[in-house]
Order: C-alpha cells, then structure tokens, then sequence
C-alpha cells in the first residue's frame, strides 16, 4: 500500500473533529470548530474534499448533505506521521528524538519515573537476545 499524503495543520484539526464525531457534515464540522478560529463554509469544505481524496475519510449521502467518516483510526495517523516524522528529521531513528526530547524538554521527575517505567515495560516485553559464542564458553 502507498503512503498516505501527510496532512497539514488545519485538515488535521478538520479530521480531528470528524473522528470524534463518528463522523460530520461541513456545516457540523464548522460548528465544531474553537472559537475564534475564522473559516468559511467553502473552506471546510475544502478540507474535507482533501481529506477524502488523500484517504483520510469516506463520503455517503445523507439527504441533501454529505457525510465524511472516517477511513482510518486516528491511531493510525499518529503512527504514519510520526514514522514520517523521525525519516526525515533523524533519518529513521527513534533514539535521536527520545535523546532530543528528554535533553531539550527537561522532563520533571514525574515525567522521568513515567519514562523509566514504560522503558521497563518495554524491556520486559522485548525477547532477550541469545548468548554470545563468548559468553557460553568456559
């Protein structure tokens, strides 16, 4: 399967509403929207056509509208966006941002046990390597 199109900021907000609707109409879509946040009609619209046609969203008619549902799990997204992220940021590797965020955002203690305690679920759930050929020798 080909990779999704990323998405920008605002139809990431657009299909943030959407997925937490179940599903929207425009009109919906733009009442969902915060306060002070200025778009039009065509404009979400616009969003919304986008984010069908990069596969973010199905369409069905409802009555005289259309209704946009998702086609794939917010999820998901997170996951394609961030792997898109750390390609081309740190040339694939997670370490570098685990090493970027933990330096550069100076984590509290409380964020720092959080860390060490999902390191350690993480520990126990990856397989053990096998003994090296030195380490079996007497």
């Amino acid at each position: 399967m080909t990779p999704r199109p990323s998405l920008s900021k605002a139809e990431l907000e657009v299909a943030r509403i959407v997925w937490s609707r179940k599903g929207a109409t425009v009109r919906q879509v733009l009442e969902a929207l915060p306060a002070g946040r200025d778009l039009d009609y065509k404009t979400v619209q616009t969003y919304l056509r986008r984010l069908e046609a990069k596969g973010y969203l199905n369409t069905r008619r409802e009555g005289r509208g259309i209704l946009y549902t998702p086609r794939v799990r917010p999820g998901q997204v997170v996951r394609e966006t961030i792997n898109d992220f750390i390609h081309r940021l740190f040339d694939g590797e997670a370490l570098p941002l685990v090493e970027y965020l933990i330096q550069d955002r100076r984590l509290t203690d409380d964020e720092l046990a959080q860390l060490r305690a999902m390191l350690d679920q993480a520990e126990q759930r990856s397989p053990k390597k096998p003994a090296s050929r030195q380490e079996l020798q007497p």
